[in-house]
């Protein structure tokens, strides 16, 4: 694992400076605020980026659709999954684990966490209803108990970027680590914004996974 800030630098400039600006783009379609990235190990050069298309399909999350712009890459000079970090604005959904498993990643980051704990999707506006809840898929399917996931696994390891920063020494660094990470929250509170808005008015729902009560 790498947590130095000059590393966490890097990662936040490729979720600010390239997955922030597409998914701020898609919300105006009515498509969720979600969004990855992957870059490659030795230099942390972006080798692709994208964001959540689900009203193109459904399965399309943030990571999801990065993979599918990876997968659609020129054989030719294109990075193995393993020599690569896929960078996630917010904690990956189970469908998103499962599909990061399968191509072959074994390192990622991600920003902000998803409340595991809670209704995966929740917002503001008054007649949207939740996709599905993330706890109980993974309890009813993958046997979970705690609705949980191992953050370290034989596959890969994961980790919280702001949990990274509040590790961090106290000091300068330190400081502007987390006020980097409060204006990213404050920037994707208002693309959030902008989905429910364009959601709202173009009447986009998405339909309620079975076994959802």
């Amino acid at each position: 694992m790498n947590s130095s800030s000059e590393f966490l630098n890097q990662i936040l400039d490729v979720i600010e400076n390239k997955i922030a600006p597409i998914t701020s783009e898609y919300v105006k379609e009515g498509n969720m605020y979600f969004g990855g990235a992957i870059v490659k190990k030795d230099d942390l050069s972006l080798v692709c980026a994208d964001s959540n298309k689900m009203t193109e399909w459904l399965l399309l999350h943030g990571e999801v659709s990065c993979l599918r712009t990876y997968n659609a890459l020129p054989a030719e000079g294109k990075p193995e999954a393993a020599d690569c970090i896929m960078v996630s604005t917010h904690e990956p959904c189970a469908l998103c684990l499962a599909a990061i498993t399968w191509s072959g990643f074994n390192k990622m980051y991600f920003l902000f966490r998803s409340g595991f704990n809670k209704m995966y999707f929740l917002f503001s506006y008054e007649d949207y209803k939740p996709v599905f809840d993330c706890t109980k898929i993974l309890k009813e399917v993958f046997g979970s108990e705690t609705g949980g996931y191992r953050r370290e696994n034989s596959y890969w390891s994961s980790y919280h970027i702001a949990e990274l920063v509040e590790a961090l020494p106290e000091g300068e660094e330190k400081k502007a680590l987390q006020s980097r990470v409060s204006a990213l929250r404050v920037r994707y509170d208002g693309i959030n914004k902008v989905f429910e808005d364009s959601a709202k008015a173009k009447g986009i729902t998405f339909p309620r996974t079975a076994g959802e009560d």
